[in-house]
This record gives structure tokens, C-alpha cells and sequence, in this order.
């Protein structure tokens, strides 16, 4: 009996890849990702959704949690990681859960991803409650695991959401707060959805995660100011930022930063208002750390 999961359809322009030379695998490859941004652009109010979400959970003291298997656990687990680095956040914040735990990032454990009581699991173990958002991913839309954490994560009061690359039912439409489900089409290698569907996945959890950093003032204009300088990368950044949004040379950007123990945010209001870090810290939690409304626009 055929498959009707899309992700595990047969791609017909993909039937005689292994015909081809390298050029043509090449080719038909990057032929086939073309498709893969126009699919998540077509999920953009879906995912505007979990990015309200996601923000609700954050200003009520809550996580984004993401859950997954195989492919999209990891990707869930990388996204989670990068998010503190590049916003200053806190890394309890964002978490990433795959099935099989640790050994899974590095080694398949295909097995673990069967068991809907781990995932479960899971989700006690990590204490969830009503201010979380926790979101599945799962690009076949059918791994236990996966649906196990959901279930318990909607017991407990939290906010649900579903990212998969196939046509999702109408049950599931109806169990969770938001689904999100850009059909990307039949893989080239039939079944190996780390492919479009891992591609796709990345796209949807990039956005979801910047668009809720951006939502809570971790960006001032495009710039990453909500970040403690922790290495030399970072020293350097900030002091860029620094010395371009005020106009000062290094040296005095610099100084004014250690003013601020490293903390960018807070050095570009010292700068631009001439207050102390207390007084800057003060009026940056009087807008929840939104820097537009306490020195306006320094873009121009």
C-alpha cells in the first residue's frame, strides 16, 4: 500500500539520479531546493503565530521547547544552542529535546523516536507548565516520541505546536495552538528528510527564534546588542556597534563597554543619554529592554 505521508513519496525527477554524473546530481539537487523557500514562505502566517507564541511564553517567565527525533531533534538541539550566543539569552530559554538524548546528536538512535512514554518523559522531566510553548518536530508528522511529549505537554497546560512536512490531518490541526507545514515535495532520495525537509526545518526555526529575539529587544535596528562580551569575536562586535551607532572612536567605545561590565545594550544607552548603568538599566527595564523606546532611532 502506497505511502501517503508526503515525505515518503517517490520524487519523479529523481528516479534515474543514480544515471547521472556529478554534475547532474548537483543540478537536480539544487533544482529541487529552490522549492524549499517558497514552501516555508507559504506557512509565513503559521509561523507568525508561533513567533506570538513563543514571545507570550517568554514575557511570562516561560520556554521555547522543541522536540524531535533524528533529523529534527537535532536540528531542534542546534537551534536552541545558538540562540544564547546571539542574543545574550538565557540558555534556559530555548531547549532542544531529541529522542535517544545526547548519543543521538552524534550516532543514530533510530529506535528511541517509537516510544511516545519517552517522550513523555521528557516533558516531566524537564517540570513544563502553562507558560511554555513547547513545539514538535517531526517532518513525517507520525513519530510517536514526538506525539507522546505533545500529549503530556497539553496535560500540563502548555501551548502546543506542530512543525511537519506533510499534509497535516485534520486532528492534528485541531490538537495544537499552531501547525506549521511547508510541503517541500517528495525528497530526491525518496525518504531522507534531512534533506528538503531538514532545509525546510532550519528556515522555520531560524525565524522562529529571531522573530521572537527581535519581539523581546534583543535586536536594536538589525544589530545584535543584547550580548555580553565573552570572548574577543564578541569585544570586537561590540565595540563596532558601539563606535558606529554613537560616533566614537575605539578606545572611548571600549571604555564606555567595561563601564557597562560588557553588556552592549546597556553601554548604548549610557552613551547616547549620559546616565551611569544603573540609570540605563533602570529605563531599559521600564520598556522590557525594547532599546527604540528609550534613545529612539540612531540609524540615520
Amino acid at each position: 500500500m502506497r505511502d501517503f505521508r508526503l515525505t515518503e513519496q517517490r520524487n519523479p525527477k529523481s528516479t534515474r539520479v543514480d544515471t547521472l554524473d556529478v554534475l547532474g546530481i548537483v543540478d537536480l539537487i539544487n533544482t529541487e531546493d529552490r522549492m524549499v523557500a517558497a514552501a516555508v514562505g507559504g506557512e509565513r502566517e503559521a509561523i507568525a503565530r508561533a513567533i506570538e507564541l513563543v514571545e507570550e511564553a517568554f514575557r511570562a517567565g516561560g520556554r521555547l521547547i522543541y522536540i524531535g527525533a533524528g533529523t529534527s531533534g537535532r536540528l531542534g538541539v542546534l537551534d536552541a544552542a545558538e540562540v544564547p550566543p546571539t542574543f545574550g539569552a538565557d540558555p534556559e530559554m530555548v531547549q532542544g529535546v531529541i529522542a535517544g538524548g545526547y548519543e543521538a546528536l552524534v550516532r543514530s538512535q533510530e529506535g528511541a523516536e517509537d516510544h511516545p512514554e519517552g517522550g513523555a518523559e521528557a516533558i516531566d522531566n524537564l517540570d513544563v507548565g502553562p507558560s511554555d510553548f513547547v513545539l514538535g518536530i517531526a517532518t513525517s508528522g507520525s513519530t510517536p516520541y514526538v506525539h507522546g511529549a505533545l500529549s503530556r505537554a497539553r496535560e500540563v497546560g502548555a501551548s502546543t505546536g506542530f512543525l511537519l512536512c506533510t499534509s497535516p490531518s485534520a486532528a492534528l490541526l485541531s490538537e495544537h495552538d499552531v501547525v506549521i507545514a511547508p510541503l517541500v515535495g517528495a525528497e530526491v532520495i525518496t525518504g531522507s528528510t534531512r534533506m528538503k525537509a531538514g532545509t525546510a526545518t532550519k528556515l522555520v526555526l531560524n525565524t522562529i527564534t529571531t522573530g521572537a529575539m527581535v519581539r523581546i529587544g534583543k535586536v536594536y535596528g538589525n544589530l545584535m546588542v543584547d550580548l555580553q562580551v565573552t570572548c574577543e569575536k564578541l569585544r570586537d562586535r561590540g565595540e563596532r556597534i558601539l563606535s558606529e551607532l554613537l560616533s566614537l572612536d575605539q578606545p572611548v567605545a571600549a571604555a564606555l563597554l567595561d563601564r557597562a561590565d560588557g553588556h552592549v545594550k546597556t553601554a548604548l544607552v549610557m552613551g547616547h543619554l549620559d546616565v551611569d548603568r544603573e540609570e540605563a538599566c533602570r529605563r531599559l527595564d521600564a520598556v522590557d529592554g525594547i532599546v527604540t523606546r528609550v534613545i529612539g532611532d540612531l540609524s540615520g
